[in-house]
């Protein structure tokens, strides 16, 4: 089995790891010397080599690569011609012609390499989808970093394909998926693509409590305006009649920067601190994915970028009021669910012996305070009567970062009635000369449902707003708990807060103690117990807090209380009785079950966070949950469900990683029928990103 960690040969120009990422791979002018052949240099794509033998009326005689070769300290090496063994590796075995090299191509699954200890003499077989497909993504990535021949190991091609797929997170993913804000990349990360307006340009929101980015921006503006970049300041107080009016302005909003020094002037500037984000087309800061991402960042011992990434949420907080849906302008009233505190403490286990950890931790507890009573116990999103929370944000109009048709549907009846056209209504409507009470009630439940990070599900449709959900009150009870420990343990039982994180009736100078933050616990519990807990199904419901009743759709975020910590042993037994066997798949954890999500037809089509779909988060709370509990055996059966189906789908379809999957289907589990597609299926050749 090969490894990461056992890929390096010894000797001269062999001394490399086989696995190193591909930029050192590709990289190295002296890797790709065939020194252990003689004076003769030239590379061979067998295909070429057939042409010309039949061309000639001739049968080339078969040579069979050595033992030697294959057992030297180094491996079989391959040498080749990058660009004609990619095209004749191409025609012959992507049939499809999509750039990938997958189990539904129909070629001869057979390609033939020369080797490069005989100096090309012999020849070698590549069989199988999987070395097929290893052999497609190595030849681009080779020809992305200008290599028009290489010397190719074979291990790379026969790698472990779970070692292959953790190497390529670590050394590609990651890279990719990293976006920093500041002159390096604000050309681009500013442009929104959701501006539907005549005129889009690269424009930048600057909160008031910034000013130093406010002039870094407008400094840059000024020296490049080729740009066109606009740098517009945002007022003290964001209402959401402020968001709805710079809707013909959308923009991206400022996130943390750090003093640096210019390499070229030596003068001091600005930094952008950097984050991940979800998938390639992206941007701006996104919310609970980030959290995700972090948990793979630290096992990946990339502690700075979730540090960074933990700093830039504690600015949007410090700054917006929230850890917003996205750094766009027009999320600036929405946030997402929260998971600061776990992931502050997460980077502060790795931190805790170096300068700062400390500051780091009191910086993020003091934000995930503010957030706690500016965003998630107040008004709108708190409910009196039951002490619970929802989602619930504020907003005024058609949500506007949707494609212009996704309401039309919705819109359409409202403009016939009114007589007017689409465009008109649509306007009048935002800016409240036309009032519809039962369009404003779609359109906060359809806020509501971005706001819980589940867009979409049958679960929350024309609902999400009214409900007090289990997976929200989990993790507001994590919050608590994590507080109140961190309070305790780590600033002896005394938290001073500073202005900047006051809010409402909170007074600068104030003590947070550990008491306090318990007692807001033990207060949760109860109310999560006697509004969402049904001892008969064995598992938790949302709380209609407008019908005041229980609701019936059975989600896999039950398990997110086991995560938090908020079950009793009783209730967690019996959610694993009871409520596991319901969402238990081929491929993991069922975001909701069949029962719940109904029938679907052409006028009620797949939602994406509904049956027969999961998704990562919903696997890792519900398997950290089961660990927690002691229910080990559970929690690794799904794990290895879940990643032996992704896995499978990576060996089988050219190193596919995607954001969901059909969690039924053995085969094609990334093949998913539902309204946004999946991302990571569109690459061509080898998968960078995920």
């Amino acid at each position: 089995m090969s490894s990461p960690g056992l890929g390096r040969s010894r000797g001269s120009s062999d001394n490399f790891n086989v696995f190193d990422d591909a930029k050192t791979y590709y990289a190295s002018d002296e890797r790709h010397l065939n020194s252990r052949a003689g004076p003769r240099q030239r590379t061979y794509s067998q295909n070429s080599l057939q042409k010309q033998f039949s061309r000639l009326g001739l049968k080339e005689p078969f040579r069979r690569g050595s033992h030697d070769e294959a057992s030297s300290s180094h491996g079989r090496r391959f040498l080749i011609d990058v660009d004609s063994t990619l095209e004749n590796l191409q025609s012959q075995e992507d049939t499809d012609g999509n750039m990938q090299i997958t189990i539904e191509d129909s070629g001869p699954k057979v390609f033939t390499l020369r080797t490069a200890g005989s100096n090309g003499h012999n020849r070698f077989d590549i069989r199988g989808t999987y070395m097929l497909s290893n052999l497609m993504q190595e030849l681009t990535l080779a020809k992305e970093f200008g290599r028009t021949q290489i010397i190719l190991d074979e291990a790379r091609l026969n790698e472990n394909p779970v070692n292959r797929l953790s190497r390529m997170i670590r050394d590609h993913f990651w890279d990719s998926l990293t976006r920093r804000i500041d002159a390096s990349s604000i050309e681009v990360a500013a442009r929104d693509p959701k501006d539907w307006t005549d005129d889009p340009r690269p424009r930048i929101y600057v909160p008031p409590g910034a000013p130093e980015q406010f002039e870094y921006y407008t400094k840059l503006a000024k020296n490049k305006p080729e740009m066109r970049l606009d740098v517009q300041l945002l007022p003290e107080k964001v209402t959401p009649e402020i968001v709805r009016n710079m809707n013909d302005k959308p923009g991206l909003l400022a996130v943390a920067m750090e003093e640096a020094h210019d390499p070229m002037t030596g003068e001091k500037t600005l930094r952008g601190l950097p984050f991940v984000v979800p998938g390639g087309r992206f941007n701006e800061l996104y919310g609970w994915d980030s959290y995700m991402e972090s948990l793979g960042l630290l096992i990946n011992d990339k502690v700075h970028l979730a540090k960074a990434m933990v700093l830039n949420f504690c600015f949007c907080i410090r700054h917006y009021g929230k850890i917003l849906n996205a750094t766009r302008s027009y999320y600036l009233c929405r946030s997402q669910p929260p998971f600061l505190t776990d992931m502050a403490l997460r980077v502060f286990d790795r931190i805790r012996d170096e300068p700062g950890a400390n500051e780091f931790l009191r910086t993020s507890i003091l934000a995930a305070i503010k957030e706690y009573h500016s965003v998630w116990v107040a008004e709108p999103r708190l409910d009196p009567i039951t002490g619970l929370s929802r989602y619930r944000p504020e907003g005024s109009g058609v949500p506007p970062e949707t494609e212009a048709t996704h309401f039309v549907h919705i819109l359409e009846p409202y403009a016939e009635k009114h007589k007017i056209s689409l465009e008109e209504f649509v306007r009048a409507y935002n800016y409240g000369e036309i009032l519809e009470p039962e369009l404003d009630d779609y359109f906060m439940h359809d806020r509501a449902v971005r706001e819980s990070g589940h867009d979409t599900s049958y679960r929350f449709e024309r609902v999400c707003a009214n409900l007090a959900t289990i997976d929200l009150n989990s993790l507001l009870f994590k919050y608590e708990l994590d507080i109140a420990r961190t309070i305790r343990t780590v600033f002896k039982d005394k938290l001073v807060v500073p202005a900047e994180y006051c809010v409402g009736s909170m007074t600068p100078g104030q003590v947070e103690t550990s008491a306090l933050w318990d007692r807001r616990a033990k207060r949760r519990k109860l109310a999560i117990d006697k509004y969402l807990w049904n001892e008969k199904e064995g598992m938790y419901f949302d709380y209609d807090t407008v019908k005041k009743q229980q609701c019936t759709y059975e989600s896999c975020t039950t398990f997110w209380a086991m995560w938090a910590g908020v079950s009793s042993p009783h209730q967690a037994a019996a959610m694993v009785t009871k409520a596991l066997p319901k969402f238990e798949a081929f491929g993991g954890l069922l975001s909701g079950t069949e029962q719940s999500r109904g029938e679907i037809t052409l006028e009620r089509p797949n939602r994406q966070w509904d049956y027969p779909y999961g998704w990562a988060p919903q696997q890792m709370l519900a398997w950290t949950g089961l660990y927690r509990y002691s229910y080990v055996e559970e929690a690794e059966r799904l794990a290895y469900k879940w990643l032996f189906m992704i896995t499978k789908a990576y060996y089988d379809f050219n190193g596919v990683v995607v954001e969901k999957y059909d969690v039924t289907r053995p085969v094609d589990p990334h093949r998913v029928d539902a309204e946004y597609g999946n991302q990571g299926l569109d690459f061509k050749g080898v998968a960078k990103e995920g």
